[in-house]
């Protein structure tokens, strides 16, 4: 059975499952749903053996202390981490096993990363999904992040408008952690009820933590706002522009090759098809595509290559605000000059 995570406290209140398996890659999110499955087992009177899966890990010996736990407590809960999210042979045999019949008053708790789908074809995340509880972990996207914070400080009596969230997700984007951290300080400072903008620029710093891999989604969506949030953010962690504008790169050299077969009459869902386009990113990809075409993806993709000459110190240029540059005269936000006039 899978629940997504605003589920899961109901679903406890009814009751420890056999087994239960949070997945995902946000640290905070996946702790406050292993933290509420463990709260519920400590109620239930079961005590916790938590373990790491590592190169070398002894399955069998693993397996072989279920026994044992049922002399010391009425009930234990068996915890264990699978940071790479592969077992091996060996491991998915133990966990196929311990599903298809779990130890008397035993539930284990699997901790793993982003359910992809090649994990979940496996027998193994079968007999899990089977046998138990299964959690799928996604942090709030960009769009998601205002509502998320939102609710977040209803949780304290805490309320605000939908400019002051826009500003509270702006500076902690990227980073549940800290968003955390800064609603966990609102609430200290500030009696319940409403609160405006002026109070949350003096009550909050400026936390926010991009990646490079965030530039080209930015792009897609035409967001100049966010996309020189990240640029300015990248720089300011002393990043060089190298892996972004690569990425960036990527998603221009595809944009051309779709631009132009459709330039040529071939249909887009097939040219989707034929360039490996996810099927999740092909709605943002459709999109970019309405406001370019061929030529003007052509030049983008030299004058890339002078941000990229520029990045490695080859010319007396910043590439950051280069990179800057080329996507927002992309999103049609400033003039896209070719390779020869930039910098002009």
């Amino acid at each position: 059975m899978k629940l997504r995570p605003e589920q899961l406290a109901g679903a406890l209140a009814k009751g420890l499952a056999p087994v239960y398996a949070v997945c995902g890659d946000e640290p905070l999110l996946t702790d406050e749903a292993a933290a509420l499955i463990r709260q519920a087992a400590r109620k239930a009177g079961a005590e916790r053996q938590a373990s790491q899966v590592e190169t070398g890990f002894n399955w069998a010996a693993w397996a072989g202390e279920f026994d044992s736990l049922s002399l010391f407590a009425s009930r234990s809960l068996v915890e264990l981490r699978l940071a790479s999210g592969k077992p091996g042979v060996e491991g998915g045999k133990t966990l196929e096993a311990w599903c298809a019949n779990p130890p008397t008053d035993t539930h284990l708790l699997l901790l793993l990363p982003r359910a992809d789908k090649a994990m979940q074809a496996s027998k193994w995340y079968g007999a899990l999904d089977k046998a138990g509880t299964a959690i799928h972990i996604t942090a709030p996207t960009p769009e998601q992040l205002p509502a998320w914070i939102g609710s977040r400080l209803a949780r304290h009596q805490l309320k605000t408008d939908s400019e002051t969230l826009a500003f509270l997700a702006s500076r902690v984007e990227g980073n549940l952690l800290a968003a955390h951290q800064e609603i966990e300080k609102l609430a200290l400072l500030l009696p319940p009820g409403q609160f405006d903008l002026e109070t949350a620029r003096n009550a909050v710093v400026d936390v926010a933590r991009y990646d490079a891999s965030d530039l080209p989604e930015a792009f897609l969506k035409g967001d100049a706002a966010r996309y020189c949030r990240i640029i300015d953010g990248l720089e300011a962690e002393g990043e060089t522009p190298i892996l972004a504008l690569w990425l960036l790169s990527q998603e221009l050299r595809t944009l051309y090759r779709l631009a132009g077969g459709v330039e040529a009459g071939e249909p887009l869902p097939a040219l989707m098809r034929e360039n490996r386009v996810w099927e999740s990113r092909q709605s943002l990809i459709a999109r970019a595509l309405k406001r370019l075409d061929s030529a003007q993806l052509s030049t983008a993709l030299r004058t890339a290559s002078r941000v990229d000459r520029a990045s490695k110190g080859l010319l007396r240029e910043d590439g950051w605000q280069m990179l800057k540059q080329l996507g927002l005269g992309l999103m049609g936000k400033t003039t896209l000059r070719n390779e020869f006039g930039y910098g002009n």
